[in-house]
């Protein structure tokens, strides 16, 4: 179906282009379900790949806060 968006997150390298090559899938969200967007991101990943210095960007870093994988 065309204007469902879905969109993974995943790790990548800062080098790498947006929709090119990436490390890892550690999860997505799903802004269309209802009563609420479901977001499902694999916290244990998330914080080894935060702790190895990973950086992860604005829209990334609201969703990690809302799961409660990091503090705010």
């Amino acid at each position: 179906m065309k204007k469902m968006p879905f969109y993974r997150v995943v790790v990548a390298d800062e080098r790498a282009p947006r929709d090119g090559r990436f490390i890892e899938e550690i999860g997505y969200y799903d802004p269309m379900t209802e009563p609420e967007a479901t977001v499902k991101i694999d916290a244990d990943k998330a914080k080894q790949w935060i702790k190895n210095g990973a950086q992860p960007t604005d829209t990334v870093r609201t969703l990690l806060k809302k799961s409660g994988i990091i503090e705010g």
